[in-house]
C-alpha cells in the first residue's frame, strides 16, 4: 500500500500516515501531551465547529447572492442611499459597537510598542523562513552598495569586486542616516574621525572630529551600550524604539577607509516577521502540510536549519543568537537576534485530505493550522518552562480572509477550544486580523470587538481587498483598468479607515496597524521614495519583500515617530464610509480597442507567470516578470485580482470569450521565453491545452464569476492535485 493511501485512524478521524507520524514522533514529545488526549481534542474541535464553519461560508454565499441580485435587477442606475440601505438590511453592514478599548494582555513590545518593518515568508522555504527570522538585524552598508538606492553613475558602478567608489557613496549615504536619527552637536557623522565612551554612570558617547573638537550627541540618552574587543568595538544607540549599531574595525576592509573607521551600521530592521502558511505557499495535501508544520516546529524549537550552495561555496544556515553588549549604566544589555514571530493560517474555506472526519470529509485546513501551529509554539515549554518565541507567553496567529463579524467571533471561539486541548490559559493564542474583504472593512470595529481580548494586529491588504470589491460588486457594471481603480476614493477612504478604526478601539501601545506589501523587490529606491508613507499614515509595521528591503525601510521609522503620529491622527474625523462603499465602475465606452487589449495582455501574462510556477513547481510566491518584464512579487491576491477583473469585462461585454482565448494562447509564448533560463520550467507551448497549468489559468478566468467571494485557492488545489497525481 503506497504512503498516499495509508491512513491511522484516531478518535473517529482518519488521518493520513505522513501526518500522523508528524504529530506522533516529532510533535507531541516537545509538548508533553498523550496522544489520545490529542487526537481526542482535535475531534472535538472537528465535531463542533465543522457545522458552524459550513455555516458561514454558505452565508457569504447567501450575501454575495443577494447582492447579485440586487444590482442585476436594478440594471445601470445607481443610487448610494438605497445601497446603503440594501446593506442593512440583509446584514452586511452591521452597526457599530459602543465605544470601546481592546484589552488584550501579554502582548511582546515588537507587536505593542516597537514600529518597524514586518517581513511575510512562507514557511515552507527553510531557507527564506530563516533569513527572514534573522533579518531583525541588517547590514545598512550593504542594503545600500547592493541596491540601486545608490545611483550607478560617475565612477559609483557596481562590480564584480568592491568599488571604493560606491563604497564612498555608501558611507556618505549612511552618514546623513545618522545625522538625521542620531544626531551630533553641531557636527556630522561624516565629520568623525573617532567615536569613543567615556566611563561614568551612565556611560557617555562621545566624537571626536577631524579638526580634533569633541562633540557628544545631541540627545545623550541615545547612547545606550557598547561592546569591545581587541580591534573592534560596537556602539549601540537608539531611536524611536529601534537600535543602530555602530560597528568599528580598522582591520576591516571597509572600516580600514572609512572616517572613524565605521566598517559598518547595523539596522535593527525586521521587528517582527510572519511566518506564512497561506497566500505565499502553495499546501494542497498532507505532504505539503507536514513541511509547512515541521518547519515552522523547528524554527520554534530553534534547531530549523538549511544548507544550500550560495556562489559556489556550501553554506548552513541556522537562527542567529541573542547580541549582548554592555549598558550604558555597566549591566548586561542583551537584544534579541532574531524577529518575533507571527504564523499565519489559512482562513475559513479550503479544506485537507490530512485528516477526515467522522463522515469522511476532509477537515477544514484552518483548524488544522490552528490546533498545530499552536501546539508547535509551545514545543519547548516542557523542558524550558517558557515559550521561545513569545517573552511574555503568547502564541500570534494571524488570520486571514475572515468576512465580518460572524467569522471573528468563530475564530476566538476556534483559540479557545485549542487553548483548552493544549492546557494553555485563555487568550494565549493572539489573533492578527487581516482587513483584506469588504464586510470586514465596513465592520471592522465589530470585528475588532469580537476579539478584543486577543487582538494583535489589523492591516490592510489592497491586494486581496481590490479581488474582493471586483468580485462583490460583479454585477454592479464594468470596473475601471487596474490601475484607475487605485486611484478611486474608496482605496484612500479604506486606508484612512482601518487606521481611524484601529486607533480608536485602543489598538496604539497594544497592537499593530500594519499596511501591505511593497511589490517590486529590485526597485529599492523606488521603495525609500514612497514607502515613508505608511509609517506616516499611522502604521506601525508595513510588509517589506525582502530583508535587504527591511533594512532600508527601517529608516523610514526613524524618520518618523509612529507613536507621536498616531496621537495626531487620533483627532482627524473618521474616514468615510461612504466612499468606502462606492464601487470602482467605469464607462467602457470610453476605453478604445488597443487601450482593452492592453489590458488583457497584462492581465493574462500576469496569471500565466504566476499559475504556471504555482502548479507545476509549487511556488506559492515568487518574483514573477510583467508584462515589461519588471519583477514583481506575486501571490494569490493579486491573481485574484487579475482573474476576477477579466471575468467582470466578459460578463459586461467588455471584451469576448474569444478575444481572452486568443490573449492566453499569445501570453502563454511570452510567459514560456520569460522562463526559459529556468530548468525546472515546463513550456505550455505549443500544445497549451495538453499543459495543467494553462488549463487552470483559464478557468480562473472563465469560471471565475462561480468561485466563492472571487477566491483562486479552489481551482489552484484542484489543478495542482491533479498535476500531483500523474
Amino acid at each position: 500500500m503506497s504512503p498516499e493511501s495509508t491512513r491511522e485512524h484516531r478518535a473517529g478521524l482518519s488521518i493520513d500516515a505522513r501526518f500522523f507520524r508528524f504529530i506522533e514522533d516529532e510533535l507531541l514529545p516537545g509538548i508533553n501531551l498523550d496522544s489520545s488526549d490529542f487526537w481526542q481534542g482535535v475531534a472535538g474541535i472537528v465535531k463542533e465547529l465543522t457545522p458552524i464553519n459550513r455555516d458561514l461560508l454558505a452565508h457569504r454565499d447567501e450575501l454575495q447572492q443577494q447582492i447579485d441580485a440586487w444590482h442585476a435587477g436594478r440594471g445601470p442606475s445607481w443610487d448610494h442611499g438605497e445601497y446603503l440601505a440594501f446593506l442593512k438590511s440583509i446584514g452586511y453592514l452591521e452597526d457599530a459597537p459602543a465605544p470601546f478599548q481592546i484589552s488584550t494582555q501579554n502582548v511582546d513590545p515588537e507587536i505593542a510598542t516597537i514600529a518597524g518593518p514586518q517581513l511575510v515568508v512562507p514557511v515552507n522555504n527553510a531557507r527564506f523562513a530563516l533569513n527572514a527570522c534573522n533579518a531583525r538585524w541588517g547590514s545598512l552598508y550593504d542594503a545600500l552598495y547592493g541596491t540601486d538606492v545608490i545611483d550607478e553613475k560617475d565612477g559609483k558602478e557596481r562590480s564584480g569586486s568592491y568599488n571604493p567608489g560606491r563604497g564612498a557613496a555608501v558611507i556618505s549615504y549612511a552618514a546623513g542616516f545618522l545625522d538625521r536619527s542620531c544626531p551630533l552637536h553641531a557636527a556630522s557623522h561624516a565629520d568623525v574621525a573617532a567615536y569613543a565612551i567615556v566611563d561614568g554612570k551612565p556611560a557617555r558617547f562621545v566624537a571626536t572630529l577631524r579638526d580634533g573638537r569633541e562633540v557628544s550627541l545631541r540627545r545623550p540618552e541615545q547612547f545606550v551600550a557598547y561592546r569591545s574587543g581587541a580591534t573592534q568595538q560596537a556602539y549601540l544607540l537608539q531611536n524611536h524604539g529601534l537600535h543602530v549599531e555602530l560597528q568599528i574595525d580598522p582591520t576591516h576592509p571597509v572600516g580600514r577607509t572609512a572616517g572613524a573607521n565605521l566598517a559598518d551600521v547595523v539596522l535593527e530592521a525586521a521587528v517582527t516577521t510572519i511566518q506564512d502558511c497561506e497566500d505565499s505557499v502553495a499546501a494542497v495535501d498532507a505532504a505539503d502540510k507536514v513541511l509547512v508544520y515541521r518547519n515552522w516546529l523547528g524554527l520554534m524549537q530553534g534547531d530549523l536549519e538549511t544548507r544550500f550552495e550560495k556562489n559556489g561555496k556550501r553554506c548552513k544556515r541556522t537562527l542567529n543568537a541573542d547580541r549582548a553588549y554592555t549598558g550604558a549604566d555597566g549591566g548586561e544589555y542583551v537584544l534579541p537576534g532574531r524577529s518575533l514571530m507571527l504564523v499565519r493560517n489559512v482562513g475559513h474555506l479550503m479544506t485537507n485530505s490530512a485528516v477526515q472526519d467522522a463522515d469522511g470529509k476532509n477537515v477544514f485546513e484552518g483548524m488544522l493550522d490552528a490546533i498545530v501551529t499552536t501546539a508547535c509554539a509551545i514545543a519547548k515549554r516542557k523542558s524550558t518552562g517558557s515559550l521561545p518565541n513569545s517573552r511574555t507567553g503568547s502564541v500570534y496567529i494571524v488570520k486571514p480572509k475572515m468576512h465580518g463579524v460572524g467569522e471573528a467571533i468563530f475564530t476566538s471561539r476556534m483559540f479557545g477550544m485549542v487553548e483548552d486541548v493544549l492546557d494553555l490559559p485563555q487568550n494565549t493564542i493572539k489573533v492578527g486580523v487581516m482587513d483584506e474583504e469588504r464586510r470586514t472593512t465596513v465592520n471592522l470595529a465589530a470585528c475588532i470587538h469580537a476579539v478584543r481580548e486577543r487582538i494583535v494586529f489589523i492591516n490592510t491588504g489592497f491586494l486581496d481587498r481590490t479581488g474582493d470589491e471586483i468580485h462583490t460588486s460583479m454585477q454592479a457594471g464594468p470596473v475601471l483598468r487596474k490601475e484607475a481603480i487605485k486611484e478611486q476614493p474608496w482605496i484612500a477612504a479604506y486606508e484612512d479607515w482601518n487606521v481611524d478604526i484601529g486607533i480608536r478601539c485602543g489598538l496604539p501601545g497594544k497592537a499593530q496597524i500594519g499596511k501591505g506589501m511593497w511589490p517590486k523587490p529590485d526597485e529599492m529606491k523606488q521603495m525609500m521614495d514612497s514607502k515613508q508613507a505608511h509609517p506616516e499614515a499611522g502604521a506601525n509595521c508595513a510588509w517589506v519583500p525582502s530583508p535587504t528591503a527591511a533594512t532600508l525601510h527601517a529608516m523610514h521609522y526613524h524618520a518618523v515617530d509612529v507613536q507621536a503620529r498616531q496621537a495626531e491622527l487620533a483627532k482627524r474625523p473618521l474616514a468615510s464610509l461612504d466612499a468606502i462603499l462606492t464601487p470602482p465602475l467605469g464607462d467602457p465606452s470610453g476605453l478604445s480597442a488597443s487601450e482593452v487589449q492592453s489590458e488583457l495582455d497584462n492581465n493574462v501574462q500576469g496569471i500565466l507567470g504566476y499559475v504556471v510556477r504555482w502548479i507545476d513547481q509549487g511556488i506559492g510566491c515568487s518574483k514573477v516578470p510583467d508584462i515589461n518584464h519588471v519583477g514583481l512579487m506575486e501571490d494569490r491576491a493579486t491573481l485574484r485580482i487579475s482573474s476576477q477583473h477579466i471575468a467582470n469585462w466578459l460578463l459586461h461585454g467588455v471584451t469576448t470569450r474569444e478575444q481572452v482565448a486568443a490573449t492566453f494562447e499569445r501570453m502563454a509564448k511570452v510567459v514560456d521565453d520569460q522562463n526559459a533560463a529556468d530548468p525546472n520550467y515546463q513550456p505550455m507551448c505549443p500544445h497549451v491545452t495538453s499543459s495543467i497549468a494553462y488549463r487552470a489559468a483559464c478557468d480562473l478566468v472563465f469560471k471565475g464569476i462561480n468561485q466563492p467571494n472571487g477566491y483562486t485557492e479552489p481551482l489552484l488545489h484542484e489543478y495542482r492535485l491533479r498535476l500531483k497525481s500523474t
